[in-house]
C-alpha cells in the first residue's frame, strides 16, 4: 500500500511539473510576441514626425508701425488642432481622417503662428513685435484662428489646403483695426505612377503656409493700415 502511495504521489508531481512548464512555455511565447510587437519589430508602425517650415518671402516695407504688437497662437478645434496630420479623400469629403503615422513635430497652429511672428520681426512691420507670454505692454494684438490645415491625396492632382483668419486689434480700446481670411491650395508633386509621397505632401504644406503668411506680412505692410 505504502508503494502504492509513493506511486500515486510520484506521478502527482511529474503532472504538476508538467503544467508548470507548459504555463511556462506559453508565456514565454506570448512574451515573445508582445517585444517583437511593441519593441521593434516588424508589425509595428513606426510614428513619423515632420517639421512645418513655411517658405516665407518678406523684404522690409517704407515704414515702420510704430509701437509693440503681441502676436498670439493661433485658435484650432478638431483634429486641426492636434499633431496628426489631417487628410480627406474625394470619396469621402465630408469625412475628416488622420494619419497613423504622419505626424507634425509641432501642432500647426502654433508652428503658423511662430513663423507669422518671424516674418514680421524679419519685415520689421511694427518697431517691436512681442510673444503672448511678454509681459510687455502692447499697442496691438494679432489674433487669429486656424480653421483648414489638410492633405488631399485623391484629388487631381494631389494637393494640401489650408486656411486661417487674422484679427488685428487695438491693444488699448480693443477696437478691431483689421480682419481677413488667408486661404488656398498648393499641389504636391507626384512620382512616375501619379503618386505623391510625404515629403512631397509636407513641401507642399511648406510653400503653401509660406504664401499665405507672405500676403499677410504686405498687407499688414499696406499704407492704409499704417495711416489708420
Amino acid at each position: 500500500m505504502v508503494r502504492t502511495l509513493r506511486q500515486s504521489w510520484a506521478r502527482f508531481r511529474a503532472w504538476r511539473l508538467l503544467r508548470l512548464w507548459l504555463l511556462a512555455a506559453v508565456m514565454a511565447s506570448l512574451w515573445s510576441g508582445l517585444s517583437a510587437s511593441g519593441c521593434g519589430g516588424s508589425e509595428r508602425i513606426r510614428d513619423v514626425y515632420f517639421t512645418l517650415a513655411s517658405e516665407i518671402v518678406t523684404s522690409p516695407g517704407l515704414r515702420t508701425i510704430p509701437g509693440t504688437l503681441r502676436v498670439s497662437p493661433l485658435a484650432a478645434r478638431g483634429f486641426i488642432g492636434g499633431s496628426r496630420i489631417v487628410y480627406r479623400t474625394a470619396a469621402d469629403p465630408l469625412q475628416v481622417q488622420r494619419y497613423s503615422e504622419y505626424l507634425w513635430e509641432d501642432v500647426p497652429a502654433r508652428a503658423i503662428a511662430d513663423d507669422i511672428l518671424a516674418a514680421l520681426r524679419a519685415a520689421r512691420v511694427f518697431e517691436n513685435i512681442i510673444t503672448a507670454g511678454d509681459p510687455a505692454r502692447a499697442d496691438y494684438l494679432l489674433t487669429g484662428e486656424l480653421t483648414r490645415f489638410e492633405h488631399l491625396p485623391t484629388n487631381q492632382p494631389p494637393q494640401v489646403a489650408a486656411e486661417f483668419s487674422i484679427a488685428l486689434v487695438s491693444g488699448k480700446s480693443r477696437q478691431l483695426l483689421a480682419s481677413k481670411t488667408y486661404a488656398g491650395f498648393e499641389p504636391t508633386a507626384v512620382n512616375s505612377l501619379g503618386r505623391t509621397t510625404p515629403a512631397a505632401m509636407v513641401a507642399a504644406f511648406n510653400r503653401l503656409s509660406g504664401r499665405l503668411i507672405t500676403a499677410l506680412v504686405r498687407d499688414l505692410q499696406s499704407p492704409a493700415l499704417e495711416s489708420g
